[in-house]
């Protein structure tokens, strides 16, 4: 098959599909889902060597921009054709951030791999040596900065330095007197969030949930007194599980909250003392993420059961004493969203719908409902989305997914045809950082 033979089929194949999908949302939504047939996606396995060398050659240096956007609308990006080599070449992408300067910083691999962290300044992408792990604060000011020798916060990206921190050693808060072991190793973050001061990190961990300060590591979870309760049980402390999963936190635009889980217990929220002031049962099985809104005043809260989820709604008033159990019924903790397992978001403000929360759940769309629980949009890129971030004025979303791409979208900008999803929103780049290629491709 010639190349552009090739080429018209993926374009004609990528469009039809996302215009059947879209229609056939909008049917089950007007009309109900009843005796709707879901569109097949159509054979597009033989065009990925022509797609492959086509994306190889538009991003030789020599190609200018011009070029680019033609390549853009004549290869449009799609998630379900590339799935036949997403075993052998996809990988996660654990953190991504979008600066002021409107570069992108991502860290290639999942925290538990030894991954890198990259800088993306237009098309260039440049090593961040020295840097294992990221994470900003709330107010975009801050940056936790680690990598195996400790924790330094700076002041704006590239700016200096304000405080330093040590990893936890592994006995901080476990009863005395009991063989604990210290960890082996540091932590491997699975989020890094400064406080808005600058003075204290919030370190999220499958080995356990610390706050960190230039003096010591006061441990949040789990819960001493949980441990008290086991061993009291007679329960030998070799047996006692000090690991987390679904570890998860979240710090308050003004750093007076704390929202923090993992599977096991109960949603907690802490105040700056570090005092838990609530204990929300989810409406899951298992307590997944928490996102404070943009002004602080609302907090949503998601538990999921294998790739489905709920996420419930509390405003922040309500917290002090709030006590609920799993399911509650409690009308301060309303259902704002009936379907995600959520593994990233982001707040949104500065926009007409103010409150919108934007959510990354693993089935591979990005949805966005209001604080009252209105679904206003969703957009699909494919693969579970595994991180998220968006710019200070509300208008550009960056998305990082399990299969290595990195998509950077122009909220409210209108929608193409070749997109899936009810929102009116356009990819400006996808990013492939794929095992096996000599360098990132953009798309």
């Amino acid at each position: 098959m010639d190349k552009q033979h090739a080429q018209q089929q993926w374009q004609q194949a990528v469009i039809d599909y996302a215009k059947a999908i879209n229609h056939y949302v909008a049917q089950g939504r007007t009309q109900g889902w009843d005796n709707l047939e879901e569109p097949v996606a159509p054979a597009t396995e033989h065009l990925l060597p022509a797609w492959q060398a086509a994306l190889q050659a538009i991003n030789q240096p020599f190609v200018d921009e011009q070029q680019r956007r033609a390549f853009r609308s004549d290869w449009p990006p799609a998630h379900l054709p590339l799935v036949p080599l997403l075993e052998q070449h996809g990988q996660g992408i654990a953190s991504v951030l979008m600066l002021d300067d409107g570069s992108l910083l991502a860290r290639i691999g999942m925290p538990h791999e030894k991954g890198q962290v990259v800088r993306i300044d237009g098309r260039t992408v440049t090593p961040v040596i020295g840097v294992e792990h990221f994470g900003r604060c709330p107010q975009r000011r801050y940056f936790a900065l680690a990598n195996a020798e400790g924790i330094r916060v700076t002041d704006g990206w590239g700016g200096p330095q304000v405080a330093r921190m040590a990893w936890p050693h592994g006995l901080e808060g476990l009863p005395r007197g009991y063989p604990f072991e210290p960890f082996d190793l540091p932590p491997t973050p699975s989020a890094l969030i400064p406080f808005p001061d600058g003075q204290r990190v919030l370190l999220v961990s499958s080995e356990g949930i610390f706050v960190l300060t230039g003096e010591r590591a006061i441990r949040l979870l789990p819960q001493q007194q949980t441990i008290l309760d086991d061993l009291a049980e007679g329960i030998d402390p070799d047996d006692i599980a000090l690991g987390l999963s679904m570890e998860h936190g979240a710090v308050s635009p003004d750093g007076r909250l704390l929202a923090i889980g993992e599977q096991g217990v109960r949603h907690l929220v802490l105040d700056d003392q570090l005092q838990v002031v609530a204990e929300v049962g989810p409406v899951g099985e298992y307590p997944h993420f928490a996102l404070f809104n943009q002004r602080g005043d609302h907090l949503i809260l998601n538990a999921c059961h294998f790739y489905n989820g709920n996420t419930l709604g509390v405003r922040t008033a309500d917290l002090p004493g709030l006590d609920t159990d799993y399911y509650s019924e409690d009308p301060r903790t309303p259902l704002v969203e009936d379907g995600a397992r959520i593994y990233a978001g982001v707040a949104r403000a500065g926009v007409a719908r103010a409150g919108e929360y934007i959510v990354g759940d693993a089935h591979g769309y990005l949805r966005a409902f209001g604080e009252d629980g209105q679904e206003h949009w969703q957009h699909y890129l494919g693969s579970t989305l595994c991180a998220m971030d968006i710019s200070a004025d509300g208008k550009t979303l960056v998305a990082a997914s399990y299969a290595g791409f990195i998509s950077l979208i122009a909220l409210d900008s209108g929608r193409p045809a070749w997109q899936i999803g009810t929102g009116e929103h356009g990819e400006l780049r996808r990013w492939l950082f794929w095992k096996g290629l000599d360098k990132p491709l953009a798309w």
